[in-house]
């Protein structure tokens, strides 16, 4: 595998598991947010040697992988510069609020990972780790070959991406599913068959909004296999785009 450092911009959930996995399977993690390097110094001394804090553009600079682990609102925040030719991991999901929407996305032109791809001319974004929590990312980690190794779902534009992150997630203990292309990433968009159940199973019944998600987080993992992912994209019906949780 080419990738040696891992760059994160935001540390949100997806890219914090990431990053442990990461760093626990020999890689170098620089890891960057919004609020300036010297707030992530706890991170950095848990993470031990192989991790160090920067700035979002330091960190798409040194890395050669990038992750883009924050909200979808500040995906125009990323830096471009820095980021042209190199392969982002989209992890973000659309989550509308009554003060903020994307119509673009609401009227399903476009999906998410294009508007991420459209803002970062020259760069390649691959859709992965979108639809798999932070703790179900570690329960299910297996080594390449092991029985019951879950597979993760990934899309893109760019034929040669696609393998530098499945590579990367081959590392970190999962298989993967080519689905298609960008454009076709809503396969696995909130409220789609392939979002977060598969990996948690079927929840209990009658939990408010705020109740579910805090299960979800808390869930042990449960394998889906290659066979799994591609049914559940291919059983897909687009609806409304983004968290639809009533």
């Amino acid at each position: 595998m080419s990738t040696t450092t891992l760059g994160v911009i935001g540390t949100g959930t997806v890219g914090l598991a990431v990053a442990r996995r990461a760093v626990g399977v020999g890689l170098n993690v620089v890891l960057s947010n919004s609020r300036g390097p010297e707030t992530l110094a706890g991170l950095v001394a848990e993470l031990g040697e192989r991790a160090r804090a920067a700035t979002p553009a330091e960190a798409a600079s040194a890395g050669d992988l990038i992750i883009a682990s924050m909200p979808l609102a500040a995906h125009e925040q990323l830096p471009q510069a820095e980021l042209v030719g190199k392969t982002v991991i989209d992890p973000m999901n659309y989550a509308p609020r009554p003060d903020w929407r994307i119509p673009e996305l609401d009227s399903t032109k476009v999906t998410s990972s294009e508007l991420v791809q459209r803002h970062l001319v020259g760069a390649r974004v691959v859709k992965a780790l979108q639809c798999i929590g932070m703790k179900q990312l570690v329960d299910l980690s297996l080594p390449a070959g092991a029985p019951n190794r879950s597979a993760l779902p990934l899309f893109g534009d760019d034929p040669d991406a696609k393998p530098e992150v499945a590579d990367l997630l081959d590392m970190l203990g999962f298989d993967t599913v080519d689905l298609g292309t960008l454009a076709d990433s809503w396969r696995c968009e909130p409220n789609t068959p392939l979002f977060a159940i598969p990996y948690v199973g079927q929840p209990p019944s009658g939990l408010a909004p705020k109740d579910f998600v805090a299960w979800i987080k808390d869930a042990p993992g449960v394998p889906v296999s290659a066979a799994q992912v591609k049914g559940l994209a291919a059983a897909a019906v687009r609806g409304p785009a983004g968290f639809q949780m009533k």
